[in-house]
């Protein structure tokens, strides 16, 4: 009897999917929770990321009109922080990406908006095809902070 015990234990303990034991489940394995910028003009750096960007709000627990937090996935956040004494100059390659269904029906609503944006290597109002077909444009914040847009599924 005890050995079919044990052999059951074994054929119950082989059974458990591999899957529960994947990095979902690893305590030190790290993923994105929030990025967050530091602006100078809340209103305007809110609107931008919601108007023209398409983000929407969540509750932030400040309450203290210094602060605008974001949805940007179902478990991804960002926070804008009011502060900032001045913009910056910030480099494109350093940015924060979203994508939409569309780059060519958001680039024209940019144009719409007049709201310049650019390809990768600075030409105005252009699309990039990547080398893998995803198509990207480009376009700063309020702050100055770089923003692309693409249409990768993934």
């Amino acid at each position: 009897m005890k050995k079919y015990r044990l052999i059951l234990t074994l054929a119950i303990l082989l059974s458990i999917p591999y899957a529960s034991f994947s990095q979902n489940n690893n305590p030190a394995k790290a993923h994105i929770n929030h990025t967050a910028i530091f602006v100078v003009d809340l209103k305007k750096s809110g609107d931008f990321y919601m108007n023209v960007v398409g983000l929407d709000t969540i509750p932030e627990p400040f309450h203290d009109g210094k602060h605008i937090w974001l949805q940007t996935s179902p478990h991804t956040q960002m926070h804008i922080i009011q502060g900032a004494p001045e913009a910056k100059t910030y480099y494109k390659n350093q940015h924060t990406c979203f994508s939409v269904g569309s780059v060519d029906a958001f680039a024209k609503m940019l144009l719409d908006k007049k709201i310049a944006f650019e390809d990768v290597k600075g030409s105005l109002n252009t699309i990039t095809t990547r080398v893998d077909g995803v198509k990207q444009i480009w376009l700063q914040d309020p702050d100055g902070y770089w923003v692309e847009i693409n249409d990768a599924k993934d």
